[in-house]
């Protein structure tokens, strides 16, 4: 990591210095810094809004953009996208130079400005992701296929207490490829009868 880059971590750790304000979260000799911020900014009804946010600093950095990603509970996710890219798009202007200090007084500056554009997502407007599916902004899909479970009631106590503490909701399906009709009713917990009045 490039000496200016070092002087940058070192100032920053200083600047953000009350609880819980500035954490490393992983340092490499390949990958580089990266570490997070907790600061907070004015939102569109005048409240401040905690915001994370988290830069990856690569070993070539300040001669290239940091990694740059954003998360708040009292943003959407389309809005966390337009302020990472508005913060990206601020940083093309100070490049080579250390800059996540600025980016930081920056967006807390105007976060206000950045929600209120029309292209936020603030409003009904959907955000399409590269697979080409349009998801609400407050509400996303997102499907995990996991193989060789063993312990099934084991396994699903853990993805129930991962969801709890995620605050996420949905749905804990078992599939799996029958031989049988007595395979796919170990395998799924379901019916054979009911699966099929399903199927026609």
């Amino acid at each position: 990591m490039a000496e200016p880059a070092r002087e940058e971590l070192s100032a920053l750790a200083a600047i953000f210095c009350g609880p819980d304000e500035w954490k490393v979260l992983s340092r490499s000799e390949t990958d580089g810094t990266v570490f997070r911020i907790l600061t907070k900014a004015e939102g569109l009804k005048g409240a401040d809004v905690p915001l994370e946010l988290v830069f990856h600093l690569p070993l070539n950095y300040p001669s290239c953009l940091p990694g740059i990603s954003v998360h708040s509970e009292h943003l959407t996710r389309a809005q966390s996208m337009t302020v990472k890219e508005k913060l990206l798009k601020q940083a093309e202007n100070l490049l080579s130079e250390p800059m996540v200090h600025e980016l930081v007084l920056w967006i807390q500056q105007n976060l206000r400005h950045v929600l209120n554009q029309p292209d936020t997502g603030s409003g009904s407007a959907s955000c399409t992701f590269a697979t080409g599916t349009i998801v609400d902004d407050g509400l996303w899909l997102t499907l995990v296929h996991l193989d060789h479970m063993r312990a099934k009631t084991k396994y699903v106590k853990t993805v129930e207490k991962w969801a709890s503490d995620l605050k996420l909701t949905g749905r804990l399906m078992f599939m799996g490829v029958p031989d049988s009709s007595e395979n796919l009713q170990s395998r799924c917990g379901l019916k054979w009868k009911e699966m099929q009045r399903e199927n026609d």
